[in-house]
């Protein structure tokens, strides 16, 4: 137990030494160094980025000749050379705010989406699969041909049935369990490469 409390604290300490807002940015940087979902020059969507960990580091990944968005219904502060905003990606009338951003089609799509935590399990897991759902369908739209996707799942029953739908949609689907993921958690991550279109 102490090991998994001295890992955790790890993350976070690095993160603050890092100037990352949240340990998950760790999450992210593990799974790029192994799939590159996110190259240099990359347009990136980033869905559900609150508190900003992880559009810090696609901002970094992407580089200059990038570009990169984050979408919250909760406020972000600002990241210098990201482009933040405020809505529901419930709603899909944020398409025309991400294409009037990235003026077409992009090469990554990420989402590291929590529902307001309940403690009943069975919500919690329904819930964060719906967001993913509707995630997805934003990524439909603004995907390019070829591009990739990342989803945090909390693993379960449904988790499933969202592998079998999202491995319809890509080349390749991989689950992966990063090392700055606490080993209690239940999250895990579909990494999604080579889009093949609608």
């Amino acid at each position: 137990m102490k090991l998994l409390d001295a890992r955790r604290d790890l993350y976070r300490r690095l993160a603050h030494k890092e100037g990352y807002r949240s340990r998950a940015a760790y999450k992210l940087k593990e799974l790029n160094t192994s799939y590159r979902i996110i190259g240099p020059g990359f347009f990136v969507l980033d869905l559900g980025c609150s508190p900003g960990g992880w559009t810090q580091v696609a901002q970094e990944l992407a580089g200059n000749k990038g570009q990169v968005m984050g979408i919250d219904k909760s406020y972000v502060e600002e990241i210098p050379g990201a482009n933040i905003i405020r809505g529901d990606i419930e709603d899909e009338s944020v398409v025309e705010q991400i294409f009037e951003y990235f003026g077409g089609k992009i090469n990554a799509v990420i989402c590291d989406l929590s529902p307001n935590v309940t403690g009943v399990w069975d919500v919690d897991h329904s819930r964060q699969i719906s967001l993913n759902y509707a995630a997805s369908k934003i990524m439909d739209q603004v995907l390019a041909k070829k591009g990739n996707a990342l989803f945090k799942v909390f693993d379960g029953q449904y988790s499933i049935e969202f592998r079998d739908y999202i491995k319809k949609k890509f080349a390749k689907v991989q689950l992966r369990k990063p090392q700055a993921s606490r080993k209690s958690s239940s999250e895990l991550y579909y990494v999604c490469l080579g889009y093949l279109g609608n």
